[in-house]
């Protein structure tokens, strides 16, 4: 299928999970700006684009910075003319390691979660909305299941995934008129090259049990519901927080 040809979509965060869906919203014909603080990384995802046959390109960016991410959509408008989808798909993943508690989570590491995981995704939506509003368009944002479930651990995590739910709830209530859809993903125990590389045998068997599904997720997965959601297929679901875990967690 290639329901989004003549489209323009940017995945801010090309790691893992962004790379897989840069590559599928391509393979759907969709042209695709790939960012990411890894400018390498986020350079051999496009440059396997292109290869394919598709249309894409990469830069560098911070998900942190306001002046940044303007560039990235900035960019984005003069390699492809347009702008229609905006994925938001970065964390930094290195501050998680010492995300504790409450009590105890250094406050650098608390900042530096808030900066990225929920100020960028804020700063995604806002300098992506008015190409969005233009174009009747789609945003949608990486969240987790730490953000509704309730953990003795990863304080600043969670509190960044529940706001950015109430950010995909805040554009569809004020932009769902104009024709614009923001919906979040919660993904399950996705298996990325790195989790493939380095988490043990065991840890795998015991993040398996928790799900109702044979298997644990795929990068794929994800991919294939954020292109869904960018897809006419998707038109007609706006505000909404979606679980692709494997039946991992099981909300109404």
């Amino acid at each position: 299928m290639r329901r989004l040809e003549g489209k323009v979509a940017i995945v801010a965060g090309g790691g893992g999970i962004g790379g897989a869906t840069a590559l599928r919203l391509a393979e759907e014909g969709a042209a695709v700006m790939i960012g990411d603080i890894n400018a390498d990384s986020a350079r051999a995802t496009a440059d396997a684009i292109v290869a394919a046959g598709g249309r894409a390109a990469s830069m560098a960016y911070d998900a942190s910075d306001d002046a940044s991410i303007a560039g990235l959509v900035d960019a984005t408008v003069k390699a492809f003319g347009r702008l229609d989808f905006m994925h938001a798909n970065a964390a930094d993943m290195k501050a998680i390691l010492s995300d504790t508690n409450a009590l105890d989570i250094p406050l650098d590491i608390f900042d530096r979660t808030i900066a990225v995981n929920l100020r960028g995704a804020l700063l995604c939506a806002r300098h992506a909305l008015p190409h969005l509003i233009a174009n009747k368009g789609a945003y949608v944002v990486t969240s987790s299941s730490a953000g509704h479930m309730g953990e003795p651990q990863r304080v600043a995590y969670a509190m960044t995934k529940s706001g950015v739910n109430a950010l995909v709830r805040h554009i569809a209530s004020r932009w769902g008129k104009d024709g614009v859809r923001a919906n979040a993903i919660c993904p399950g125990m996705v298996m990325t090259d790195y989790h493939l590389a380095h988490m043990p045998a065991e840890n795998q068997a015991a993040m398996l049990a928790a799900h109702r599904s044979p298997r644990l997720g795929r990068v794929e997965d994800i991919a294939a519901m954020v292109a869904m959601l960018f897809s006419k297929d998707g038109e007609w679901i706006n505000g909404q927080v979606m679980a692709v875990d494997g039946g991992a967690s099981l909300r109404p």
